[in-house]
């Protein structure tokens, strides 16, 4: 393809948000240029797509995300697309272009489709010409939605044009769209300019953008994150006077948009805008809760501030690259990046003042952990992930026990059977909780991990600690004790657990006569 989509010039707006960054943004001439290198590259099944749709005599246009992310130089393998044709219009003309379609949401006037790769032509040099990747399209109507002040579901109506349907759309810099097959650039609203500052703002007024549909102010803070963009005043403003209506929308979706924020390459940015406006308030409350009131003496850090840092430290723990991860803990890593955010959230609870000028938070790892399952349930979080946050709460102090004095091998082997498959993550979040500005402390407590850590792969290498078992199974114990399946067995066998972690392993035969001289105790007992 060789025409490259026309993008006309735009008049400067008079009154622009004011950035309080001084991060150096392209000009928009930049962006038109970046974006045509990789519009011009668009896939010419896409482009056929939108021939099919003029034949029949429908619109259709590259909208959203796409088309943002082409400004900013990423190419998207899924496409969106918005159409002046009715679903059942839709249906057919992908029938006809594609090798498979789908129906997505039909109510919401939502059709995929899916174009298999061609596999080309090999030229006279040995080269193939020609050939394309499979092609994914998501193509829906023209439409308008909004929020029934009582309902967790938003209406939806049907429009007529593209500029209605860029008006729904959530902020400016996402409000833009290509015509095809024709490659027209429209951007009804300013998205260009918005883009080039790095400003979110709402198409139309924030407030009833945000009335429309209330998950947009969680939006905006997921794409501060993401974009590192800041939010426009109004639309702040905004948030600050809405936050409570994100309660209307279901728990799943905003766990969505949670979990989108935490795995950007940044979220500071997206939970500052949360906790500034008052959001967090009622998504995540304990996080705003950790602004503890500093007091006139300064006896304890801001904790607030030290579990964003210590997110901050944990995703640099991450292995490879956001990229392309890989390695023990491979980013972006959800578990891990909560854990994180959420390890100190008991120390509200507990928060005591001692005599003498002290401030203590005893046990408030397991009341963290307990308040942290709970926050994670009532946002639907699965199973896994909520009992491994609780989890890497609850150990996270673990540690500090060990520069207190020399630990036993016993003392090793708890550490790494109760952490289990979490023991990477942990070694990461105990790193990561180390904020103190005293390098001399810092410097002690990094080496006492790692004199851990050292001690750990000796013992794994010598007794292969990721599968500690007792020295005799459960039929090895039956036969030596003389007992049938039940209670008593499973009893025996916990008690060789402890055996095990306390002296390490054992030959089978010592094994039976400590476990006999045991049984002969419980006996008398």
């Amino acid at each position: 393809m060789s025409t490259p989509p026309r993008v006309p010039e735009r008049p400067d707006r008079s009154v622009r948000p004011e950035r309080t960054d001084r991060v150096e943004r392209p000009d928009p001439a930049a962006l038109r240029r970046r974006a045509a290198a990789v519009l011009t590259g668009l896939d010419p099944a896409a482009v056929e797509l939108g021939a099919a749709f003029a034949e029949a005599g429908h619109e259709l246009a590259l909208v959203g995300g796409p088309v943002r992310d082409a400004f900013l130089g990423r190419a998207s393998t899924d496409l969106d697309f918005a159409t002046s044709a009715t679903p059942d219009e839709t249906e057919r003309i992908l029938a006809a272009w594609g090798d498979a379609h789908w129906d997505i949401g039909r109510a919401f006037g939502t059709i995929g489709a899916r174009r298999h790769a061609r596999r080309g032509r090999r030229g006279p040099d040995g080269t193939t010409e020609g050939a394309s990747a499979d092609v994914v399209v998501e193509v829906t109507t023209y439409r308008t939605e909004a929020y029934d002040a009582t309902s967790r579901k938003p209406e939806v109506v049907f429009g007529d044009t593209l500029d209605g349907d860029l008006s729904r759309r959530d902020f400016t810099v996402n409000a833009m769209a290509v015509r095809l097959p024709d490659l027209t650039f429209v951007d009804p609203f300013g998205g260009l300019e918005d883009l080039a500052a790095g400003v979110l703002r709402t198409p139309v007024e924030a407030v009833q953008s945000f009335d429309d549909d209330p998950l947009r102010m969680m939006r905006a803070a997921r794409f501060a994150a993401q974009l590192g963009f800041t939010v426009a005043d109004d639309v702040r403003a905004a948030i600050e006077g809405m936050a409570s209506r994100i309660e209307i929308v279901s728990a799943e979706r905003v766990r969505d948009e949670l979990t989108k924020l935490l795995l950007a390459k940044d979220p500071r940015p997206g939970l500052e805008v949360m906790v500034e406006t008052g959001l967090a308030d009622h998504v995540l409350p304990e996080l705003p809760a950790l602004r503890l009131e500093i007091d006139e003496h300064h006896r304890h850090k801001d904790v607030y501030q030290h579990s964003l840092t210590v997110l901050a430290q944990a995703i640099a723990l991450e292995t490879g690259t956001h990229d392309e991860p890989t390695g023990p803990v491979p980013g972006p890593d959800l578990v891990l990046r909560l854990a994180a955010l959420l390890h100190d959230i008991g120390k509200p609870a507990t928060r005591r003042f001692e005599p003498g000028g002290g401030v203590s938070f005893h046990h408030h790892e397991v009341v963290g952990a307990k308040m942290a399952a709970r926050r994670l349930k009532a946002l639907h979080f699965d199973k896994d992930t909520v009992k491994a946050v609780a989890r890497l709460t609850e150990l996270h102090l673990r540690f500090h026990g060990y520069g207190d004095g020399q630990w036993t091998d016993s003392a090793v082997r708890r550490y790494v059977t109760d952490a289990g498959p979490l023991l990477e993550r942990l070694h990461r979040l105990t790193r990561s909780d180390c904020t103190t500005r005293n390098r001399r402390k810092a410097q002690r407590l990094s080496g006492a991990y790692d004199d851990l850590e050292q001690r750990i792969a000796e013992l794994r290498e010598a007794e292969e600690l990721a599968s500690i078992r007792p020295d005799l199974d459960g039929e090895q114990i039956m036969q030596v004790l003389g007992l049938r399946p039940g209670p008593e067995v499973g009893r025996a066998y916990r008690w060789l657990l402890e055996l095990r972690m306390e002296h390490g392993p054992q030959t089978p035969e010592a094994a039976a006569d400590a476990l006999r001289a045991w049984w002969a105790e419980q006996q008398d007992a």
